[in-house]
């Protein structure tokens, strides 16, 4: 039986992805998703390994969800392609109708928590991260909960972020909004180095 680990969805990414913004979007994505998991796995009352199992799918989820986009950016073939290739690489189905279910317009309704999840932490991360790189010193420990409501407020910024799938996701895991970005941002600063969002020292 070959473990499908977070170590080979990282080669998966790395193989098929060779723009660097879209890496760092992997990981972020990644981080925040796997936050999630960590804290599902507390609230089922799952320990040591099982823990670690259970976080580790929604970490390989998060960073493999666009891995195909590189090469199949259009509404046709993302994230169709991708699945397909995991399918034929013998990823767990859970993984793969997850990452189906983040496209709306796939068809694949969210239904599990790690589908809830994946929708709800992909446009925030990219968000975050936007927020972040904005600020003089491009550090995600500058950016707070206030300062992304009233940037979600103001169209011009990171406009291609749809705001509202933002809100949509906090809504489906049954958090304020206020918690969801909090989550988040405590997820993304956590990895800020490998993200290259720790910033320079004012």
């Amino acid at each position: 039986m070959h473990s499908y680990t977070r170590d080979r969805a990282w080669e998966v990414l790395k193989e098929w992805t060779e723009s660097a913004s879209l890496i760092k979007h992997a990981l972020a994505v990644e981080a925040c998703t796997e936050f999630y998991g960590a804290r599902e796995a507390e609230r089922l009352g799952l320990s040591g390994d099982e823990s670690a199992a259970f976080t580790e799918k929604y970490a390989i989820t998060g960073l493999l969800h666009d891995f195909d986009y590189d090469r199949h950016p259009s509404l046709e073939e993302h994230p169709f392609v991708g699945e397909k290739v995991l399918a034929e690489q013998g990823w767990p189905e859970e993984i793969r109708r997850a990452i189906l279910s983040h496209a709306d317009y796939s068809g694949v309704p969210r239904e599990t928590h790690l589908e809830r999840a994946l929708f709800a932490c992909d446009e925030l991360a990219g968000f975050l991260t936007a927020c972040a790189l904005v600020k003089p010193s491009k550090s995600i420990f500058e950016v707070e909960v206030t300062g992304v409501k009233k940037k979600m407020k103001d169209k011009a910024f990171a406009r291609a972020v749809k705001r509202e799938d933002m809100t949509q996701g906090a809504e489906l895991l049954g958090i304020p909004i206020d918690d969801h970005i909090n989550n988040c941002l405590t997820a993304l600063q956590a990895r800020a180095e490998e993200l290259g969002l720790k910033g320079t020292a004012a």
